[in-house]
């Protein structure tokens, strides 16, 4: 409850304060001599030396944006003139225009930080009393409702349980970005529904994210945004892709993302939660929904996420970022437009020769064996492939090059029908030397466990066929 003062004294205390309980005799002498409302946070009975306001709801402390206690403020016509917190002779006589204050006690000592600034508190006292300014629609739930039941009710869910997003949840996760909540991103698919970050939040909240996931929620959301990656067909195709997220820069290592052990699994909340987000951001603001537009014959676990860091740690290897345009050092994501993993196993190739020839065989596989410059693909090489690579002095350009090279086949054995296979290029390109893909068509990362020669393919999606109007997207995160 906030008391209207015209001209006096606040202060606002807790018992559990050493330097408020010292100077609980001081409050009186106030009290005695100047109009004083004094609001206690956590005993109505204190200080035993004047009738205290009960602030355990801390409303009134919120309203004053108190950070320590105690504080004394000074009020003149209605307004704050002065304040003053902890204990200082000087700056108290100064403040109340009293002299020979606390007389006896030590000239100054520091207080307590405030119950309204404790861990976790301010985020609620600001969703509770705080003038919030969110545009999206509140859904208010009875009293026995089921919070995360009711998010599968309306939908908002890719069929596991959502965080609810309360006001609390969205302001914290705002905080992750220096970006204001009515910025807007762009137009979400396939509705081109406008989403603002505020919108991102609440997203972001429900897929489990914590405020330092933002920036790159946010800008991995830009990208798919980009007319380039072609989102809406992604969205809308009957193939098994969507977006597959790669992290490159130090924002990996300080939001804890995995590229190592398990890096394409389970198990790591921010490698899991922000591709989730993503994928809710498409489904719940664009209105991108299985059975609807997602016209998935099959689809595949990354509609639910697919999102891992590259492993940056061999000085020797140029990550993924860097390779297409970023510079080094700084953080960005790569969207490819991708499938489910294949897997790939060779453990007894021990020069690269043996294993470019080994990976041109599983790469070739990609969609079909006869199926050319169709798809584009993602090799995620873990660290004993790359050893060996890396060993006889090739990198990333070399490795790059080397494997295109191996896939490189006659025309006659790929066309349409060759080998008694309907599915093929087309039978005029029969005289041909065909490349399996682009030459940009192939992405390399680095990634994984350091103990077993296992590297996995992720194949593209089938819109790769037309090069320059569908492409994996790479952009610089921002704050």
């Amino acid at each position: 409850m906030n008391v209207k003062l015209q001209d006096g004294i606040l202060i606002f205390a807790k018992r559990e304060c050493e330097t408020c309980q010292m100077v609980e005799h001081v409050i009186g002498q106030i009290a005695d001599k100047i109009p004083t409302v004094v609001y206690t946070q956590d005993d109505p009975s204190f200080p035993s030396t004047v009738s205290a306001l009960d602030d355990s709801s801390l409303e009134s402390s919120f309203a004053f944006d108190v950070e320590a206690v105690p504080t004394v403020v000074r009020m003149r016509e209605g307004k704050e003139v002065a304040r003053t917190f902890g204990w200082s002779r000087a700056d108290w006589e100064k403040l109340t225009g009293l002299e020979g204050l606390g007389e006896g006690l030590p000239e100054m000592r520091p207080g307590c930080g405030s119950k309204s600034r404790e861990p976790g508190v301010y985020d609620v006292l600001r969703a509770k009393y705080g003038k919030l300014d969110f545009k999206s629609r509140q859904i208010r739930l009875g009293e026995w409702d089921d919070e995360i039941e009711a998010c599968f009710d309306r939908g908002w869910s890719d069929g596991l349980p959502v965080v609810p997003p309360t006001d609390v949840r969205i302001l914290r996760m705002l905080e992750g970005t220096s970006r204001k909540p009515d910025e807007i991103i762009g137009a979400v698919p396939p509705n081109l529904s406008p989403i603002t970050v505020e919108k991102v939040a609440v997203n972001a909240v429900m897929a489990g994210c914590r405020p330092e996931y933002m920036p790159v929620v946010l800008t991995a959301l830009e990208a798919a945004l980009d007319p380039l990656f072609t989102m809406h067909g992604l969205l809308c195709t009957t193939c098994f892709s969507s977006p597959i997220i790669v992290v490159n820069g130090p924002v990996a290592r300080e939001i804890g993302m995995n590229s190592g052990i398990n890096c394409l699994g389970q198990g790591n909340r921010a490698n899991a939660t922000i591709g989730r987000a993503l994928q809710l951001i498409i489904r719940n603001v664009g209105g991108g929904r299985p059975g609807e537009l997602d016209r998935a014959v099959l689809g595949g676990p990354g509609k639910y996420t697919f999102c891992f860091a590259e492993d940056e740690s061999d000085p020797t290897w140029m990550p993924l970022s860097v390779a297409r345009g970023i510079e080094p050092g700084k953080n960005a994501v790569t969207l490819f437009q991708g499938d489910g993993i294949q897997g790939f196993i060779d453990q007894r190739s021990r020069t690269p020769e043996q294993l470019t020839k080994s990976l041109a065989m599983s790469l070739l596989a990609v969609g079909h064996h006869k199926l050319c410059e169709f798809t584009n693909a993602l090799l995620v090489l873990v660290p004993e492939h790359y050893a060996i690579f890396r060993e006889a002095g090739w990198d990333r350009g070399r490795i790059t090059e080397e494997l295109h090279t191996a896939m490189v086949r006659p025309g006659k054995d790929v066309i349409q029908g060759a080998h008694g296979v309907g599915e093929g290029v087309d039978p005029r390109r029969a005289d041909e030397m065909v490349n399996k893909f682009w030459p940009e068509g192939l992405l390399i990362v680095q990634a994984g466990g350091q103990a077993g020669l296992f590297s996995a393919i992720c194949a593209g999606w089938t819109g790769g066929r037309f090069r320059n109007e569908s492409k994996p997207v790479t952009m610089e995160i921002t704050t």
